[in-house]
């Protein structure tokens, strides 16, 4: 009879642990799922801000965070836009491929398919920066779950809301990104956003074009 009461009791320890080791791993699996979309969107950002174009000429347009008409033609496509346009070097090119490196991407926080909380954050791609008509941006889904995707603008010494590379200066110095999660459980506090900043590494020397003029003899 004691040899079943100590053999009950080490059975019942080693459920208990069993059970709690099998919880803490699915607990820890769903979180490293979880978090790779998130790294992979963080990554494509990061990509797509650092191989930016200089703006001028038709592989490099301006960089405008106020939406033109034709951004808003597309944004009633795509979704709400919430990134400029920007003219980056990291299309592919391989023997499948008829364009260049250069593309034109911006961030769109779409309505999700699924019924999930938040939004859907979407990255239209347009490769063929010379069309005949408009062209309507591929789109491509990053993640869902988002609240807000928000950017701001390093001038050399503050943060600006926006930005016009017509107006202001060439490009912003850095470029930061806050991404705000939609949380699962509306009671539940909200976490803190995910923020990042990127460093812009091209500049012009000045927005000013000039012209060489030279007599003849």
């Amino acid at each position: 009879m004691l040899a079943l009461i100590v053999c009950g009791i080490v059975l019942a320890a080693v459920n208990g642990v069993y059970f709690g080791a099998l919880k803490l791993r699915n607990r820890t699996s769903a979180n490293i799922e979880a978090a790779l979309p998130i790294q992979h969107a963080v990554a494509v950002i990061k990509r797509d801000l650092t191989g930016i174009m200089l703006p001028g000429g038709s592989f490099g347009g301006p960089f405008q965070s106020t939406p033109t008409n034709t951004m808003n033609v597309v944004s009633a496509v795509l979704g709400v836009r919430t990134s400029p346009d920007i003219y980056t070097n990291t299309g592919i090119i391989d023997e499948n491929t008829e364009f260049a490196a250069v593309q034109r991407v911006a961030y769109y926080l779409a309505v999700p398919t699924n019924n999930a909380a938040g939004s859907d954050l979407m990255r239209g791609v347009t490769r063929d920066l010379l069309p005949i008509t408009v062209a309507m941006p591929d789109p491509q889904f990053l993640m869902s779950g988002v609240a807000q995707l928000t950017m701001q603008f390093y001038d050399g010494s503050s943060w600006a809301e926006t930005w016009d590379s017509t107006t202001a200066t060439n490009l912003p110095l850095a470029v930061k990104v806050q991404i705000t999660l939609t949380p699962e459980d509306r009671s539940r506090q909200d976490a803190a956003p995910i923020e990042f900043i990127v460093p812009v590494m091209v500049q012009a020397r000045t927005n000013v074009t000039t012209t060489a003029t030279g007599g003849g003899a």
